[in-house]
């Protein structure tokens, strides 16, 4: 006789941890994490909620961004550093991320949360994105945890550096410049034009071999175009070996 089986009940966060590149040892700390107080509420405190573990992973996500960053833009200053930060686990930021693996399906709501959509609000899903980076530190560790964060956030690390330098070529030009030659741009005043109400300056930037020039209205903004040009430069370059 033949026996007949019900179909195997599908995993509910399978695709989730696709999305994040880590399956969970203890699926419990997942399910937790993904647990909104309005639903502890309508469970009558019978559950948990993550508020302990949004806690834990607000502290974890600001480790590893600031470890990475710092790393990866060793001559940038603080201020860069510290927008890279703030527009990376920002509300909007996390927000943004979260969106992108589809967390809002997953979050456990109250009827008042589901009702008004709360799955789709910045403020839950950026708390619920947290939690889950504490239940991933609970579960895997903060090695297996960084190997996520690099793996989410790799994209928008990198189109928001380019951005972060854009507003700092300086920055970005010293950066270059010590990783390349280990050296540190020198930049120096060759020419001042003009009467003193109305002074120009021509500015040189020297570095590992290489040189240009820019001008501007003080040493400042001349000193800035100098570097947007000796950037060029060095790309260009960079490009040509490349090529070979």
């Amino acid at each position: 006789m033949r026996l007949l089986f019900g179909k195997k009940k599908k995993d509910p966060y399978a695709e989730l941890e696709k999305s994040l590149g880590y399956t969970f040892r203890k699926r419990a700390l997942l399910e937790l994490a993904l647990t909104h107080r309005s639903y502890r509420h309508d469970m009558k405190g019978t559950v948990p909620d993550n508020q302990r573990m949004e806690f834990l992973g607000d502290a974890v996500l600001g480790l590893l961004l600031t470890d990475i960053i710092y790393e990866e833009y060793g001559q940038a200053q603080e201020g860069v550093l510290t927008v890279l930060r703030s527009k990376i686990v920002s509300e909007t930021g996390l927000a943004q991320t979260a969106r992108k693996i589809k967390l809002g399906q997953y979050v456990r709501l109250g009827r008042s949360e589901m009702a008004n959509c709360g799955q789709e609000r910045n403020a839950l899903l950026a708390d619920t994105f947290e939690a889950v980076f504490g239940a991933l530190y609970l579960d895997g560790g903060i090695a297996k945890t960084a190997k996520v964060f690099k793996h989410l956030f790799k994209d928008r690390m990198t189109s928001l550096s380019k951005d972060v330098w854009e507003e700092n070529p300086k920055g970005r030009l010293q950066q270059l410049t010590q990783h390349k030659y280990h050296v540190a741009p020198i930049y120096t005043v060759v020419e001042e034009i003009g009467p003193s109400h109305s002074r120009r300056f021509k500015v040189e930037v020297v570095a590992g071999g290489h040189s240009a020039i820019g001008e501007g209205n003080n040493k400042q903004d001349a000193q800035v175009a100098a570097a947007r040009e000796l950037i060029q430069k060095l790309e260009e370059v960079e490009g040509e070996k490349v090529e070979r």
